[in-house]
C-alpha cells in the first residue's frame, strides 16, 4: 500500500477513535479524562497528516480489530472485478455508512405504522416512491439483494409443483427461490449466439403445457446474464409471457443502476435490481419494482392472529417479513442514488469504454471474447487460451504469472491464476483507465512475444 493511502485509513480511523471519546461522553461535554484524550488523539492526527501531505512516514496501522486487513483495492488499483465494477461506493455512499453504520439507525424517527417504507426522517418513504417512479412501476421496495427480490415474487405466486420459466443462464438464486416456493425451473434454450430469443421461450412455454397438463405461473429473465453479459430478447419475451397471462420478472441485476430502465415499457409486471451489484451500495441490498395488478399480492400484509395474545401485526408485509434493509445498507443505496440516476444517461459511453478495451484485447493474437461482440455491456468473457495460457504452458508460476503481471501494473479483480475463460467488467473507470488497461495487456503480451496486431490492421 502506498505510503499516502496507508495514511488517509489511518486519519479515518483516528478520527473514528476521537469520534468514540464523544459517544462515550455525557450529554454536558468531555470530562477531563475524555478531553485530555481528545486533545491527544488530534495530536495525533495532526501527525498523521502532515505525513499524509508530505507523502512520508511508516505504516502504523495494518489490522483492524487486530485480524482484519486494511482493505485498499479501489485506492491503489484499477480493479476489472466482474461483479464488483457497479457496487464501488460513491463518496456520498461513503459518507452515509459513516454516519449510519449503527444497526438500527434508520429507527431514529420511526413512529406509527412502524415500517421501513413509512419512515419520513431520514426520507426513506421519498426514497422508496422515487424508486418506483425511476423505473417506470407503481410499487417499490428495498430487499437484502435481488435474490430476496426473487424469493418474495416466488413465494407469491409460486405452489409446489408449478412450473417457471428461466433461462438457461440463469442465475442460481433464481433457482432457489422456485425451489424454495415448491416450484421447478424449465430452462429456455439457447441460440447460437448464447441468447435467449422470444420465439424460443414461447416454444418452451408450449412444451411445459404439453408436459404438465398446465402453463407456466412465472417467466423470469435476465436482461444481461451473468455468465456472458449477453443482451437476450427481454421486451419480446415479456410480450410472450402476457400473450399466455404469464407474469413477468425482469431480472435487472446487471442493469438497474447502470443503464435505463423502463418497467413499463418492457412489459414487466416484475423489476429486480441488485444494490450491491449495480447502484454502488453496501451488500447485502437490492430492490423489487411491482406494477399496480401485482402489488397487492407481493406485498400482503400479514393477517394472522396471536391463538393465545390475540396479537396481530397488520401493516407488516409478510414477503417483506416486515422490515428489510436497516441503517448503512439503505443509508448507502440513498446516498448514491443521485450519482446513479444521473449515471444511468451515460451508459452509452461505458459501452464505448467496454468495446475500446475489447479491440486492445483481440489485438493480441489467439484472444478471443465469448461474449457477444460488438459489446452491448461492461461485463465480458474472454478466452485467452490462445494468447496468455500459452505463456502460462512453460512459466514457472503457470497462471499466476498473468496476475502477476497485472497486479506490478496496477490492475487487480482477475480470477488469479485464470488465463483461459474468465470474465472482466470495465464499469465506471475513466478514460484515462481504460487506456492504461488496454496499454498494460499489451504490454505483458509484448513481454511475453505474443504477436499483437496493430489498430489500423484490424479487420
Amino acid at each position: 500500500m502506498s505510503i499516502r493511502v496507508q495514511k488517509i485509513f489511518e486519519a479515518l480511523f483516528e478520527l473514528e477513535e476521537i469520534r468514540g471519546i464523544f459517544r462515550d461522553a455525557l450529554p454536558t461535554g468531555l470530562s477531563a479524562g475524555q478531553e485530555a484524550a481528545f486533545n491527544k488523539k488530534v495530536s495525533d492526527l495532526k501527525a498523521i497528516i502532515a505525513d499524509l501531505e508530505a507523502g512520508t512516514g511508516t505504516p502504523k496501522v495494518t489490522k483492524i480489530a487486530g485480524t482484519l486487513d486494511v482493505r485498499s483495492r479501489e485506492e491503489q488499483y484499477i480493479n476489472i472485478h466482474p461483479i464488483q465494477a457497479a457496487g464501488r461506493l460513491t463518496t456520498e455512499a461513503r459518507k452515509a455508512l459513516i454516519s449510519y453504520g449503527d444497526g438500527y439507525s434508520t429507527c431514529d424517527f420511526c413512529r406509527k405504522p412502524f415500517r421501513l417504507d413509512k419512515i419520513s426522517r431520514p426520507g426513506i418513504d421519498e426514497f422508496h416512491a422515487d424508486l418506483a417512479k425511476w423505473l417506470n412501476m407503481d410499487q417499490a421496495r428495498v430487499v437484502p439483494g435481488a435474490r430476496r427480490g426473487f424469493q418474495a415474487v416466488a413465494n407469491t405466486l409460486v405452489n409446489k409443483g408449478d412450473s417457471v420459466i428461466v433461462s438457461a443462464l440463469a442465475h442460481y438464486t433464481e433457482f432457489l427461490a422456485v425451489e424454495n416456493a415448491g416450484g421447478q425451473v424449465k430452462e429456455v434454450p439457447l441460440n447460437d449466439k448464447h441468447i435467449v430469443t422470444a420465439d424460443a421461450t414461447a416454444q418452451k412455454i408450449e412444451d411445459v403445457k404439453k408436459e404438465t397438463g398446465k402453463l407456466p405461473v412465472l417467466v423470469m429473465i435476465d436482461h444481461f446474464d451473468y455468465q456472458y453479459a449477453n443482451e437476450h430478447e427481454i421486451t419480446g419475451i415479456g410480450k410472450v409471457a402476457h400473450q399466455y397471462g404469464i407474469p413477468f420478472l425482469y431480472n435487472g441485476a446487471y442493469t438497474v443502476g447502470v443503464q435505463p430502465v423502463d418497467g413499463k415499457k418492457i412489459g414487466a409486471d416484475f423489476v429486480v435490481g441488485s444494490g450491491h451489484k449495480s447502484m454502488a451500495s453496501v451488500a447485502p441490498s437490492g430492490v423489487l419494482a411491482i406494477n399496480e395488478e401485482f402489488a397487492p399480492k407481493a406485498l400482503r400484509t400479514t393477517a394472522m392472529v396471536g391463538d393465545l395474545t390475540k396479537r396481530k401485526f397488520g401493516i407488516k408485509e409478510v414477503e417483506m417479513l416486515g422490515c428489510t434493509l436497516m441503517g448503512g445498507t439503505l443509508l448507502s443505496m440513498m446516498a448514491s442514488f443521485p450519482t446513479v440516476k444521473e449515471r444511468v444517461l451515460h451508459w452509452d459511453e461505458e459501452i464505448r469504454k467496454s468495446n475500446y478495451f475489447i479491440d486492445a484485447l483481440l489485438r493480441i493474437n489467439g484472444s478471443k471474447v465469448l461474449s457477444e461482440y460488438p459489446r452491448k455491456h461492461s461485463l465480458t468473457k474472454v478466452d485467452t487460451t490462445g494468447s496468455f495460457d500459452t505463456v502460462a504452458q512453460t512459466h514457472k508460476r503457470r497462471g499466476f504469472y498473468f496476475s502477476d503481471e497485472l497486479t506490478k501494473r496496477g490492475i487487480v479483480g482477475e480470477f488469479a491464476g485464470a488465463t483461459r475463460t474468465w470474465k472482466l467488467n470495465t464499469y465506471g473507470l475513466s478514460w484515462d483507465k481504460i487506456h492504461y488497461l488496454a496499454d498494460a495487456f499489451t504490454e505483458i503480451a509484448e513481454k511475453y512475444e505474443i504477436k499483437v496486431e496493430k489498430a489500423a490492421d484490424k479487420k
